[in-house]
């Protein structure tokens, strides 16, 4: 018999080492195409698939708010049922919210941002070479005119007689251009720039969703752009990582107006204080509950706030929005239910 070639059972610690480091290698690499196609940061550059670097300027990790937004107003209008009708028509409320008209603003504003980028996210498709301009100007011109269509669909559908979907879809489209484009770019300052996010984000869809199903009303319109400075504090959060590109193309963003840690304690108070004003609001209508479920709800957002992002804000704004944010959607569908139970 032929001697065999013993197994060795206890590796050598070099080997396990090698092992071990080439699969932190393989699951950072999944990790930086993931950030990449969602559009986060700490993405990783090289892809060559079209369609991905399309996906990768719309920012898909952004339609989720807006998404959200569209239900909450659907909520707060106090008429919303769960028939095929309505899960069809919000489904295609939230494809507007979304993809289109998110996508469009997205990838607009990367366009307009293709310099700040190129210092603070060579990765991006743009500075990186992966698309041509050419190629970005015709993917947002296709977004808007495909989101205004979809957005008339939906007043036909609604029966408006007014196109007020539309009419909130040109609006919103016009404040994406004018946050981003010359001669305003509003974010090129810190507090104008801010709110027309915050507004984006949680006004907007919302106004949306409420017409869908119900009469937009001025109460909805003041109260949903008074929760928006919570939505601005929010969107500060977006500014820490770009700090350095800022200051040295002269942006006023907060951090660089007021310093890093100033702007982390600007940012936290402008989130809790409106959402803790809007609680008082509930509570005045007479919706205690609903209240009580939001001040809850500010509370381990609070904690958040104190374990992440005022320690150290650039280091783990990321981690904090994905810790925290949740319990600050949940809060708005709450408060949109209570205005719907209330009939505001």
């Amino acid at each position: 018999m032929s001697e065999s070639t013993p197994i060795n059972q206890n590796p050598q610690p070099n080997e396990v080492v090698k092992s071990t480091s080439q699969e932190v290698t393989i699951t950072e690499d999944r990790n930086a195409k993931t950030r990449q196609l969602l559009g986060m940061k700490g993405a990783s550059a090289g892809e060559t698939s079209i369609l991905k670097i399309r996906l990768q300027l719309m920012k898909p990790i952004t339609w989720i708010p807006l998404i959200w937004g569209v239900v909450c107003g659907a909520a707060s209008s106090g008429n919303y049922t769960w028939t095929l009708e309505n899960v069809l028509k919000s489904a295609l409320c939230m494809l507007l919210s979304g993809p289109l008209l998110t996508g469009y603003t997205q990838t607009i504003n990367d366009y307009y941002d293709r310099e700040i980028d190129a210092i603070n996210e060579p990765y991006r498709p743009i500075p990186s070479g992966a698309i041509s301009e050419k190629q970005v100007i015709s993917q947002f011109i296709v977004l808007l005119l495909l989101g205004y269509g979809v957005a008339y669909t939906l007043d036909l559908w609604a029966g408006h007689p007014v196109p007020t979907v539309l009419l909130l879809s040109i609006f919103g489209t016009f404040i994406a251009y004018i946050y981003s484009a010359p001669p305003l770019k509003l974010k090129q300052n810190g507090w104008l720039g801010n709110y027309a996010l915050g507004a984006s984000y949680i006004a907007l869809p919302w106004w949306a969703g409420h017409a869908l199903f119900g009469e937009l009303n001025w109460k909805i319109v003041i109260l949903t752009l008074f929760y928006s400075l919570a939505g601005l504090g929010i969107a500060i959060v977006n500014d820490f990582k770009s700090v350095e590109g800022d200051r040295q193309l002269g942006l006023q963003s907060l951090p660089v107006m007021f310093g890093v840690q100033t702007a982390a304690l600007i940012c936290v108070v402008m989130i809790d204080l409106f959402q803790g004003l809007v609680a008082g609001y509930l509570v005045s209508i007479h919706e205690n509950l609903y209240a009580a479920i939001l001040v809850l709800l500010i509370i381990p957002q609070i904690t958040f706030q104190d374990m992440y992002f005022l320690r150290d804000p650039i280091a783990n704004d990321v981690k904090y929005q994905a810790s925290a944010q949740p319990f600050l959607v949940l809060g708005m569908l709450v408060t949109g239910i209570a205005l719907g139970h209330a009939g505001v």
